[in-house]
């Protein structure tokens, strides 16, 4: 079912080894394409014994194909403010070394970060939305932004270091490994190159305030789930958070920030928030499309929003409002139609 999002494969008595489940959308061709060579998705898979097969099959999604007009589904979700945070906590422990580095990546060595980084002091480490930002004695700032695959890891200098990192902070004692680091920027503290971000969503206390009046001064027409994502608006929520913390407000993605009240807005950012910085907990909506939702029973929709079409969910009942005509064709947007109760 093309539309029923966390479906599993059973492979009970699947011999171990190495696979690749692949996704395909009109193999027959009978859907007129100009290009039929962007429509499977894959994953790689390997089991070791029966159970673990079973298990990586219950948990590893069928892979998303991708459709003529929406960009294919990442498989890994995009690292969120919180997951910065936590990076930021980890690689902490190397403030104060002077450190060396090692560029691996074409893209890393083009910025010159080892030569001009190397053999500095590493003063402080901070998270700024989805940023994560290193400085070094001087003001040097070198900025990494993971997108969708990328992360830090930290272990003891001189460790086995498996796979093949991007970039490699070391101290006497620890060493601090940049994965599929996506973006990376070298600059100054004195040019500021954030100061467009919206407010951390992270900080304790959030800076509600400054969050509202920045969704008041954007598109009255925009979507609530869309001004979300946008970081100029409030740094570090992702579609993940974005699904759970409009969940938690009882607002539906599709509301128009002109249709809520400033009560509701605050609402929706502080349980957003409060979600974020208390970590893990069990998903309501996000990726549960078809499920029941966990508080009513009714079943969690889903549909592609906005310019980037990254997909939203949401409860009809726990989240009443409008949404997406979903009767049509899926990948074709259509008219909003009304739910149940108003935004």
């Amino acid at each position: 079912m093309p539309r029923l999002e966390g479906q599993s494969i059973d492979v009970t008595g699947l011999p171990p080894g190495r696979y690749v489940l692949v996704h395909v959308v009109n193999p027959d061709r009978t859907l007129a394409e100009s290009d039929y060579e962007n429509n499977a998705a894959s994953v790689s898979l390997r089991s070791r014994r029966a159970v673990d097969a079973c298990r990586s099959a219950s948990s590893a999604r069928v892979p998303t194909a991708p459709s003529a007009r929406y960009p294919r589904a990442r498989l890994a979700g995009m690292p969120e403010g919180d997951a910065l945070h936590r990076a930021a906590v980890r690689l902490r422990i190397l403030e104060g070394s002077v450190v060396s580095l090692v560029a691996h990546h074409p893209r890393a060595r083009a910025l010159n970060v080892a030569e001009r980084v190397d053999g500095r002091r590493l003063e402080r480490v901070e998270a700024v939305g989805k940023n994560l930002l290193l400085t070094f004695d001087g003001g040097l700032v070198l900025r990494s932004h993971l997108r969708m695959k990328g992360r830090w890891s930290v272990q003891r200098t001189g460790g086995r270091i498996i796979g093949s990192p991007w970039l490699v902070i070391r101290g006497n004692e620890h060493e601090a490994l940049l994965f599929g680091g996506s973006v990376l920027q070298l600059g100054r503290r004195g040019v500021d190159r954030f100061a467009r971000l919206g407010p951390d969503v992270m900080l304790d206390p959030p800076d509600l305030d400054a969050m509202l009046a920045r969704m008041r001064a954007t598109d009255r027409g925009r979507d609530i789930g869309d001004a979300l994502l946008d970081q100029q608006l409030v740094a570090g929520i992702g579609n993940k958070w974005k699904a759970e913390g409009l969940f938690l407000g009882g607002v539906s993605p599709w509301a128009r920030l002109g249709d809520l009240s400033d009560d509701r807005i605050r609402r929706v950012l502080d349980e957003t928030s409060r979600a974020m910085r208390e970590g893990h907990r069990g998903k309501m909506v996000y990726r549960r499309a078809g499920m029941p939702c966990r508080r009513c029973g009714e079943a969690i929709r889903s549909w592609p929003q906005g310019d980037d079409a990254r997909m939203a969910y949401w409860c009809p009942a726990c989240q009443p409002g409008t949404w997406p005509d979903m009767s049509g064709p899926y990948g074709k947007k259509a008219e909003a139609g009304t739910g149940r109760g108003s935004a």
